[in-house]
């Protein structure tokens, strides 16, 4: 039955074997991935939630919102597919669900996210790359997630928030891809101590870049020891002036106007680093430096300077360079669609293992509408920055259920249909946008819970709050 085997998850994605990028993460790889970690559970004549379906199940709360969004309505939306395909309805009770979404091994789910990204870059026409070249855009940010011990003891709340006041927290680290906008590495750990920053984080996903990419960042990430450990890998950095350090023209070989290259001398060893990384470093670091003019009204600064270690100034023209980082700012928009479009911003799960489960299924979710995007826009003569994400997810969402239990006729139809019309949805291209960063609609008031909910709740019972 088709429950039992991973074509359905493909399939629910609009996927069918002639599209272009379909041997990007086939079923037969998505078995093996869950073949290698031993996973086998539920495959009893009379079990219900095998691998694949729960997976399914699993990744459809990524692409629903609010009450759409919890495990009842995945549990329903099983008994809608088993009764469609003409089996007798399983129980709506959550708990089988519950049980067999903890069976699905993290590692499993985020071997599978990073093996789709990187079997599509494989793919990629070289009209989407920036020179020929991959570039990798890196930046931070945060989700909470339920108030419970599981989760304060991994992902303790700020220290400023009282007990009981709070929620915990954790800092994630994301790597996308400019040309597929799909996410390549992502590694998650607490809000705050010692190595958990942004930086720290992105020093344990290296490994995951390959020589002659580009990595675009911002000035955080703009020091000596990353842009040294990033050359160590054949893998060039281009980002903003770290606000620690000051750019002088007037000095270093100049190449044209605001544009020149410097040597940086080694500072001191960082406390993070070891003796033996630290004397593989080079005592200096040749690097360009471009001032960047804005041009666009709006804008909340008016020149900037862009470091790189791009240092042919005839393939690397001042302009292609001030161009590149403009689009640093995707990785916000991107950043914007996994907490918002896709409801990570505020995580669901009560533990901490299943929130790592449920961070890495929406990643799962959010490359694979990707791939989905990249399928419309390649034959279409389109970038896939030129799509719109929302409406592929609205598009896999309509037909998510429709899709398994449809005539392989009908199934390919839709999928053509879909496609051709997410093509038709281009994201408008407006440069010279400016809005204001507030909100129109006010918020309704509402008190602030000033001590934990179980002394307000007992405070109310006698009589003490209103």
């Amino acid at each position: 039955m088709p429950f039992y085997r991973f074509r359905l998850v493909l399939l629910s994605f609009l996927q069918h074997a002639g599209l272009p990028f379909a041997q990007a993460l086939p079923e037969e790889s998505i078995q093996q991935a869950f073949d290698d970690e031993g996973v086998a559970f539920g495959q009893g004549p009379d079990d219900v939630y095998t691998p694949a379906l729960t997976l399914w199940a699993f990744l459809s709360q990524a692409l629903f919102a609010d009450e759409q969004r919890s495990c009842t309505a995945a549990v329903a939306r099983v008994v809608v597919l088993l009764v469609a395909l003409g089996r007798d309805p399983c129980s709506d009770n959550t708990g089988a669900y519950c049980r067999a979404r903890a069976k699905l091994p993290v590692a499993v789910i985020r071997r599978l996210t990073e093996q789709l990204a990187d079997e599509c870059a494989t793919q990629v026409p070289q009209l989407w790359l920036w020179k020929g070249r991959h570039v990798h855009l890196v930046d931070g940010t945060t989700v909470s997630m339920p108030d419970t011990p599981s989760n304060q003891a991994d992902y303790p709340q700020p220290s400023t928030q009282p007990p009981g006041l709070g929620f915990p927290i954790a800092r994630l680290v994301v790597l996308l891809s400019l040309a597929t906008g799909m996410l390549t590495a992502m590694e998650l750990g607490p809000y705050q101590g010692k190595e958990t920053g942004e930086t720290a984080l992105f020093r344990q996903m290296l490994a995951r870049l390959r020589p002659g990419a580009i990595v675009l960042a911002d000035r955080y990430y703009c020091s000596y020891f990353m842009i040294a450990l990033l050359a160590e890998l054949g893998i060039d950095f281009v980002g903003r002036l770290h606000q620690g350090r000051t750019a002088n023209y007037r000095r270093g070989a100049r190449l044209g106007p605001g544009d020149h290259i410097v040597y940086w001398r080694r500072p001191d060893q960082p406390d993070w680093m070891d003796d033996e990384t630290y004397e593989r470093m080079p005592l200096v670091l040749r690097i360009r430096e471009v001032h960047v003019h804005v041009q666009e009204p709006g804008f909340r600064v008016e020149a900037f300077d862009v470091v790189t270690t791009l240092a042919d100034a005839d393939t690397y023209r001042r302009d292609d360079l001030a161009e590149l980082y403009h689009q640093r700012w995707l990785v916000e928009l991107d950043i914007r669609t996994l907490k918002i479009t896709l409801g990570m911003d505020v995580l669901r799960c009560k533990t901490a293992e299943m929130v790592r489960r449920e961070i890495w299924t929406c990643l799962l979710a959010y490359n694979s509408i990707r791939k989905t995007m990249l399928q419309a826009a390649l034959p279409a003569g389109r970038s896939p920055r030129q799509l719109s994400f929302t409406t592929a997810m609205q598009k896999i969402a309509a037909s998510w259920g429709t899709l398994p239990v449809c005539s392989a006729a009908t199934a390919l139809r839709l999928i053509d249909v879909h496609l051709e019309d997410l093509v038709a949805h281009q994201v408008g291209h407006r440069p010279d946008r400016v809005e204001p960063r507030a909100v129109k609609r006010r918020p309704k008031k509402q008190k602030l819970l000033m001590q934990p909910r179980g002394e307000a709740r007992q405070a109310l019972l006698a009589g003490v709050l209103e």
